[in-house]
């Protein structure tokens, strides 16, 4: 039977004086809704907030991943210039999308999504989130089916996309055209920077998931030991007996506690490296997006000289045609000119935003290094504990 939700909350804010502005979002209690491929994870998002143009100090709404998803691509459109935060991927395995432990991890994964662009100074404001935020689920369902960006576009328009693109690329094979590429000293650094990070932090998150799964193997072994060794306390006599199976109780015990540190480091320090493994690629989206207004740039301002020879040529002969060239000429600067804005526009946002990224990742990385320390700490102090308290029991065992 299919779980139901209740939108019912309390209405009070929190306890931030009211003169300070706050929007502080909650994405809690997934529920798996529909059965089998219709089926899909919901969750209840609960924003408190006293900012003027939200409905009231907190709203609950019911989101699924898709809106998450939408919110993220519209942002992306919107905002170039500025590092929009990653969403957790799907799971490609079936057997493992309702599990539980990768259901908390999407809803970890989600609140800290959300959270990121509630706490940015520009995203905080835009209408794509107070939408997302406030919106029934028909009204969001509407906004998820409006095709956006190059999907909107008439299956006409698609082919003469494809058409400019194809020739282009033939341009480029051939020699004719060479791509058009951004040459500034710290460009190349941040872009260095960027793509040495991603590796960087791949290699550290492909070591945390093998340490998480260590720990669970070993948990698994410690557990199938403490069985064994209390199945041959039960034959042994009554001394050496109790001593085995004390000592079968005590894996089982540590058994636990290791499964649950694995559970610790699986949540406080694989996903916070592999959010941020996400983050840089979508650091390297935004630099594509850089890349892109760069060409355009360049390939306007070199079409407004071709454009500008031509009305010149046009004025000479005095042709009939120079009023019409003039008018596109005006068009094309006008264009010329919105597009080095634009591209200047997201060097600038580009600058802020990696100082931003930076200052965040270093507390992020700094947390989750720390509590990956503080958990090995504990974990090896109730392993020496455990096995120090048993000690004088198996001693005396061997020396009767």
């Amino acid at each position: 039977m299919e779980q139901q939700r209740s939108l019912s909350g309390s209405s009070q804010s929190p306890r931030s004086p009211s003169s300070q502005p706050y929007l502080s979002v909650s994405v809690t209690d997934p529920v798996k809704l529909g059965n089998g491929v219709q089926a899909y994870i919901s969750y209840r998002v609960i924003t408190k907030t006293n900012f003027p143009d939200y409905q009231g100090p907190e709203k609950i709404v019911i989101r699924r991943y898709s809106d998450f998803v939408w919110l993220r691509d519209r942002l992306f459109e919107k905002y170039k210039g500025i590092f929009i935060p990653p969403l957790p991927e799907k799971s490609a395995v079936e057997k493992f999308r309702f599990s539980a432990e990768f259901i908390e991890m999407r809803r970890q994964a989600l609140d800290v999504f959300v959270n990121r662009i509630a706490s940015h100074s520009e995203l905080q404001q835009s209408d794509e989130l107070r939408t997302f935020l406030q919106a029934d689920e028909d009204t969001m369902e509407r906004m998820r089916s409006q095709e956006t960006g190059i999907f909107k576009k008439k299956p006409a328009d698609l082919m003469q996309i494809f058409k400019d693109v194809q020739s282009r690329v033939s341009d480029v094979v051939l020699g004719k055209e060479k791509p058009v590429e951004e040459s500034n000293p710290e460009y190349e650094k941040l872009k260095h920077y960027i793509f040495e990070l991603e590796n960087h932090l791949a290699e550290a998150q492909k070591h945390a998931y093998r340490l998480v799964k260590r720990h669970r193997e070993l948990g698994q072994s410690l557990s199938d030991f403490g069985k064994a060794a209390k199945l041959l306390g039960a034959c042994e006599g009554q001394d050496l007996g109790k001593a085995f199976s004390e000592l079968g109780a005590k894996s089982e015990t540590l058994s636990i506690r290791l499964q649950k540190e694995a559970h610790q480091l699986l949540m406080n320090f694989e996903e916070p490296l592999k959010d941020y493994v996400r983050a840089v690629q979508s650091i390297k989206a935004t630099i594509g997006e850089r890349a892109n207004a760069f060409r355009q740039q360049c390939e306007l301002a070199e079409t407004m000289k071709l454009k500008e020879i031509n009305l010149d040529k046009l004025m000479l002969t005095r042709s009939d045609r120079v009023g019409e060239a003039e008018h596109e000429y005006k068009e094309l600067k006008a264009a010329s000119e919105e597009a080095t804005r634009r591209f200047e526009t997201i060097v600038r946002l580009m600058n802020e935003e990696i100082v931003r990224f930076q200052e965040q990742k270093t507390q992020d990385m700094g947390l989750a290094f720390h509590e990956f320390a503080k958990g090995q700490a504990r974990l090896a102090n109730s392993i020496a504990d455990a096995w120090r308290s048993l000690l004088p029991k198996l001693e005396a065992c061997s020396a009767a």
